[in-house]
């Protein structure tokens, strides 16, 4: 970090929070408060959800897992469109209609209020866990590779979002949104252009897809069938489409964005501008990730980019057994950087060398098996170390290569995206608290300034809970898989619930109430015995499998409850 970065992340940062303080300062009643006083036009509505759902995990962990795994990631966004639509159609107008400040609200007027409480609480269960996430994931990545202090990183960018959060609300979070999706989206293609820049001369960005592929990095579509396989089309489809249905329909972080729209119309334009750009956002930040392999094809690599890790070995009893893999990657990288510009030279003489090409297969064959044998004298180095390497990758590049100024862009890139993602969160969370629990359970009737500082005093607590959560949290895994799994685990149930609500009428609230609570139970079961005893990669179920399955049972138990109830009542 030199002077001009931390000149460029300071100012960035601080104008965003003082500009969405200043901006959206003096709240009078709750519907200014929590949804913007229903102002906000449809593009502001279309970059808020893309902002909210772009954590810093997405642009920390995302080009990791293309580093690792390749493009097929994108496969996880596949159901998302189809999910706009059906949200734009059903959902976003019944909500208008019946004018709500948090989409639970409708479910007491459908059922009961237990069954209101029931996915309200479900959803702080998941959406504060996953808040505490978003702060801890790049506070615990970028402390271990500048050497800042975890808990300091945490209360810093945690204050940072609460000052504006706090003050203006949801107008805050929608106007500070639009700033910060311009700095990190500006700050993405600046890095993709200096990646390609910083490749050989000879290497052209054609050739460098041809490397990617050859390594087996720009597989973007898998059409097979095993339930074990996380990310393949019809998971992306199914679980996928569920999981984006549950969350943009059912998530008060991701509602409470359009429901501060004007009208019903400029609502759902705004997620049809998310169904539009944000497949091709992920498929954009996934080939940086892919770049910056291709850019590691011809430089010296590390065995492992989490400088924590390399730390650990070398004090422990394993630091020779470590050092003998860091001499043959070395050996490898080499050699390797060798072959592929061979390979390129060929490929612009229009040859494709098929003995160069299962030479660079070969060799990327042996940088993973050194790899994984690094991996496990880590975990005996280490055994509390839960991040998985890739989270760092990009990192890495970010600090060791970008120039003096581009470093603190980059940074500021991930800081923004953090405070977009956890603010929205916080807001939601607050949102939820005051409308659905504290507004529905009080005695005595109350002023619009009460359920205003009210609001800014839950905002104030769910800011602080969710920093000491990324104080005291833990990880383990892929960052973004991580929050996607928490997510997984509690979206089936919610969706399943508004499903029965919108299209099964019969049913009713003694049925959907305990089928719920079944369903979420089953869900807790079923992550335990076919995901969670498993080791990465080993699971017995794909994730995304939770939401289809939430959905389900919740339908399905139900819609059997209510036929026995009716048979009973007939009978009698």
């Amino acid at each position: 970090m030199q002077a001009i970065d931390w000149v460029v992340l300071i100012i960035t940062l601080f104008f965003i929070v003082f500009y969405g303080a200043w901006k959206t300062r003096g709240s009078k009643n709750v519907q200014d408060y929590i949804l913007g006083n229903n102002e906000t036009p449809w593009y502001t509505v279309g970059i808020s959800v893309m902002a909210t759902q772009a954590s810093a995990i997405t642009f920390l962990s995302t080009p990791g897992q293309a580093f690792n795994d390749g493009m097929g990631f994108v496969q996880f966004y596949f159901g998302l469109p189809l999910a706009m639509i059906i949200i734009c159609i059903t959902f976003i107008p019944i909500y208008h209609k019946l004018k709500v400040y948090t989409v639970y609200e409708f479910l007491e007027q459908r059922f009961d209020l237990k069954t209101r409480s029931l996915a309200a609480i479900l959803f702080l269960i998941q959406r504060g866990f996953s808040t505490g996430i978003t702060i801890y994931a790049p506070a615990i990545v970028l402390s271990s590779i500048l050497g800042w202090n975890l808990n300091l990183m945490n209360i810093i960018i945690g204050i940072l979002i609460i000052i504006y959060t706090m003050t203006g609300g949801t107008k805050a979070v929608n106007v500070t949104q639009k700033q910060q999706m311009f700095i990190i989206m500006s700050g993405m293609f600046i890095a993709f252009f200096i990646i390609l820049s910083l490749l050989p001369k000879e290497v052209s960005f054609n050739n460098a897809l041809q490397i990617a592929g050859v390594n087996d990095k720009m597989n973007i579509l898998d059409f097979s069938l095993d339930k074990e396989k996380r990310y393949t089309v019809w998971t992306g489809i199914t679980g996928g489409l569920f999981l984006a249905l549950s969350y943009f329909g059912t998530d008060q972080s991701q509602a409470q964005r359009y429901l501060s729209g004007k009208s019903v119309k400029e609502s759902q334009m705004g997620l049809v501008f998310n169904a539009l750009l944000k497949v091709p956002m992920q498929f954009f930040i996934l080939l940086v990730g892919v770049m910056v392999y291709v850019f590691f094809q011809f430089q010296s690599v590390p065995i492992n980019f989490n400088p924590n890790s390399k730390a650990s070995i070398e004090k422990s009893v394993y630091a020779g057994d470590y050092k003998q893999l860091e001499n043959q990657l070395v050996d490898i990288a080499s050699e390797k950087k060798e072959v592929t510009l061979a390979y390129v030279n060929q490929l612009n003489i229009e040859t494709d060398n098929k003995v160069l090409k299962n030479r660079i297969i070969a060799l990327a064959e042996k940088e993973k098996t050194i790899r994984e044998q690094a991996k496990v004298l880590i975990s005996k180095a280490n055994k509390k170390n839960k991040t998985t390497d890739s989270d760092y990758v990009f990192i890495h590049f970010i600090i060791h290569y970008l120039p003096k100024g581009f470093v603190g862009l980059l940074l500021a890139v991930i800081i923004c995206a953090a405070m977009s993602s956890t603010a929205a969160g916080i807001n939601s969370l607050a949102s939820t608290t005051v409308i659905d629990i504290y507004k529905r359970n009080i005695k005595t009737e109350k002023s619009e300034a009460h359920f205003v500082k009210a609001s800014k005093g839950f905002t104030l607590l769910w800011g602080i809970i969710a920093i000491l959560f990324a104080c005291f949290g833990t990880l383990f895994e892929n960052l973004i898989q991580f929050v996607n799994i928490i997510g997984s685990i509690f979206y089936g149930t919610i969706l399943g619930i508004f499903l029965v609500a919108f299209y099964i009428k019969y049913v009713r609230a003694q049925a959907v109430f305990w089928a719920a609570v079944f369903s979420q139970i089953a869900i807790f079961v079923i992550y335990y015995f076919a995901i969670y005893i498993f080791p990465p990669g080993k699971e017995k179920l794909s994730y995304l499998w939770l939401n289809f399955i939430g959905v389900v049972i919740t339908i399905i138990i139900s819609v059997s409850l209510q036929y026995f109830k009716n048979s009973k009542e007939i009978k009698a």
